[in-house]
């Protein structure tokens, strides 16, 4: 009678194991992916938010005084990059930081230097609340 070859069992499991990892490390999650889903910046480096599906991603962004914030505009439509006096559609704009129309696939960034709430929102479709952003300067 023929022996039978046989995987041991821990072996197995190893390979299972060190496969899910790969796949985890390609889609960005496991345990070294951070937990929180307000986004944040530190220090003096960027922060960026895309500006995608007609709304603002983050739309509140949590920073530190000095961070840069780059939006990039990944619609197929123009947008802006308007400060505001509040969040709401009938907010007024202020004369803190104006990009300007963005089309598709151009950037606008500004560095918050003071600590405040600054609100913005796009000119453009400032009637839609997903069109509406808040930066938290701490």
């Amino acid at each position: 009678m023929k022996a039978r070859n046989h995987m041991k069992p821990w072996i197995l499991l190893g390979g299972v194991a060190v496969l899910a990892l790969l796949v985890l490390a390609a889609c960005g999650g496991g345990a070294g992916a951070p937990a929180s889903t307000a986004p944040s910046a530190t220090g003096t480096g960027g922060a960026a938010v895309s500006i995608a599906n007609f709304a603002f991603t983050p739309q509140t962004l949590t920073v530190k005084a000095g961070t840069t914030v780059t939006w990039t505009n990944n619609d197929g439509a123009p947008h802006t990059v308007t400060s505001t006096d509040g969040s709401s559609t009938d907010a007024k704009t202020t004369s803190a930081f104006d990009s300007g129309n963005l089309g598709p696939g151009e950037t606008f960034s500004f560095t918050f230097d003071k600590p405040g709430t600054y609100y913005y929102d796009c000119a453009i479709h400032a009637a839609q609340a997903s069109m509406h952003g808040i930066v938290v300067v701490q």
